[in-house]
C-alpha cells in the first residue's frame, strides 16, 4: 500500500515528512520541543512554514477513528484540538510496515499539566485546574460524547484571565452518540476520579504536591464540582407560577457559568397548581459570543467576561450609557484594548495572548493603585506589567528548535 495523507493538510511540506522512518528516529531539524503530557503513543512537533503540528503514531485503525472523533467534536464546537490529516501505508527502508500517523494542529499557548504545574503546585492552582477539566468534561456530555479516559493528561490547558481553559487532545477512547446515556456519563466520571486520583498521587511521590492536598479529597471534589454543574445545566426545577423571576435567576445564572439558554420546557405537575421548568442548554461561551459580535476579539470564556466588564465601565466612565453598543465597543477597542496591547514590546507579545496580557495589566493596575492609594493610569500600570512581571513569564508560545 503506497503512502497516503488524508484530510485537509493545507501544507505540502506535511507529505516531505520522513514518512519511512519511526517518529523517534526522526533528525531533530524537523522537530521543535513544546512542553506534552503523558501519552502511551510516540508523539512529536514539528513546524512547517511557521505552523506547528503534533503527530501521533498510532494504528491505521485507531488513527482514522480518532481523526474522525476530532472532526465531529469540531463540527459541535467542543473544544478539542484539530485534526489535520492521517497519514497511512508508511514503510520502512527494509521493507518493514509502520504505524500510521495522527496529525493534528498545535493548540498556540496551551500547555500540559506539568507544565503549568512545574514547581511546588500551589492549591489555588490545582483547583483552577480541575474547574477547567470539570468544565470540559461536561461540555463534551451535552455534545454526547462520551470520553473514556478523562484525565489531566489527556487535556491541554490555556490560561483563561484568573482561570483556566480546557481543551481534549486525546479522543481515541471517545465515542460521539446523539445523547450521552446516564450509564456512559456516570463510567465516565467513574474513570476520571480513578485517573485524577493516580495522577496526584504521582505528583505527591514526585514532591510536587502542596503538603494539604490529599490526593483522593482532591479526586473527589471532581466528581462534587462535576455532579453541582451538572445539575445547574439540566436538572428540573419546581416553581409556584407567582414565582417566574426564578426563572429568570436561573438564566442568568446559567449566563454568568458561560452557558446559553435555547429554551424553556415548561409543564404542569399534575394535581397542583406549580409548574415544572427544564432549561434547554444549547451551547457554551456566551461571553465569548457577544465579545465577538461586538469587537471581532474570539478568546477564551473567562477573559471575554472581563474584557466585557471593562467594556461596560469604560461606557459608563464615558458618560456612553445610551450610544448604541456597537459604537461603543469600537471606540474602546480602539482607545483602550489596542493601545494596551501595543505598548507591550513585540518580542514580548508571544509570551502571552494578547487578551490575558489585557486582563493581567488590568490586575497589575489595580494592585498599583491600590498601595499608591489612588489610579495610576493605564500608562504606567503597562509599564510596570512589562519591566517587572511579564520580562519574567515564561514563553508561552516558543518553539525551542532542539529535539528532547
Amino acid at each position: 500500500m503506497p503512502l497516503q495523507m488524508t484530510g485537509a493538510p493545507g501544507d505540502p511540506d506535511l507529505i516531505r515528512l520522513p514518512w519511512d522512518l519511526p517518529l523517534e528516529e526522526w533528525p531533530e531539524h524537523h522537530l521543535v520541543t513544546l512542553p506534552r503530557g503523558i501519552s502511551r503513543h510516540v508523539v512529536r512537533f514539528a513546524r512547517l512554514s511557521g505552523r506547528v503540528y503534533a503527530i501521533k503514531e498510532i494504528s491505521e485503525r485507531y488513527a482514522k477513528r480518532e481523526y474522525r472523533l476530532l472532526w465531529d467534536l469540531a463540527r459541535h464546537d467542543a473544544p478539542s484540538v484539530e485534526p489535520v490529516a492521517v497519514v497511512t501505508g508508511r514503510t520502512a527502508a527494509d521493507g518493514s510496515a509502520l504505524d500510521s500517523a495522527l496529525i493534528t494542529r498545535h493548540l498556540q499557548f496551551s500547555l500540559p499539566y506539568r507544565a503549568v504545574l512545574s514547581g511546588t503546585v500551589r492549591p489555588d492552582t490545582l483547583t483552577r485546574l480541575l474547574d477547567a477539566l470539570v468544565v470540559l468534561l461536561v461540555r463534551l456530555h451535552l455534545t454526547g460524547f462520551y470520553w473514556g479516559d478523562c484525565s489531566l493528561s489527556n487535556t491541554l490547558f490555556r490560561r483563561d484571565a484568573g482561570a483556566f481553559a480546557a481543551y481534549l487532545v486525546d479522543a481515541e477512547t471517545g465515542e460521539l452518540h446523539p445523547a450521552i446515556s446516564e450509564g456512559q456519563r456516570t463510567h465516565d466520571i467513574e474513570v476520571a476520579h480513578v485517573n485524577i486520583y493516580g495522577e496526584m498521587l504521582d505528583l505527591e511521590a514526585g514532591g510536587l504536591l502542596h503538603p494539604t492536598i490529599d490526593p483522593l479529597t482532591f479526586a473527589d471534589q471532581l466528581v462534587e464540582r462535576y455532579e453541582r454543574l451538572w445539575a445547574e445545566l439540566t436538572q428540573d426545577e419546581i416553581i409556584d407560577e407567582v414565582d417566574w423571576h426564578r426563572v429568570d435567576q436561573r438564566i442568568r445564572r446559567l449566563n454568568s457559568l458561560g452557558f446559553d439558554v435555547a429554551e424553556m420546557m415548561v409543564r404542569r405537575k399534575a394535581g397542583t397548581s406549580r409548574l415544572i421548568v427544564r432549561p434547554k442548554v444549547v451551547d457554551s461561551g456566551h461571553h465569548q459570543r457577544r465579545l465577538l459580535r461586538l469587537t471581532g476579539l474570539d478568546v477564551e470564556e473567562n477573559q471575554a467576561r472581563r474584557l466585557l466588564n471593562d467594556l461596560d465601565s469604560y461606557r459608563v466612565s464615558n458618560g456612553l450609557r445610551h450610544e448604541d453598543e456597537a459604537i461603543v465597543a469600537h471606540r474602546w477597542l480602539a482607545e483602550v484594548f489596542q493601545p494596551v496591547v501595543s505598548a507591550v514590546p513585540a518580542e514580548l507579545r508571544r509570551k502571552l495572548e494578547p487578551a490575558q496580557i489585557f486582563h493581567e495589566v488590568l490586575d497589575h493596575r489595580w494592585f498599583m493603585s491600590e498601595a499608591a492609594g489612588h489610579d495610576v493610569g493605564v500608562t504606567a500600570a503597562v509599564r510596570s506589567y512589562v519591566d517587572n512581571v511579564l520580562v519574567f513569564k515564561p514563553d508561552e508560545n516558543a518553539v525551542i528548535t532542539t529535539s528532547d
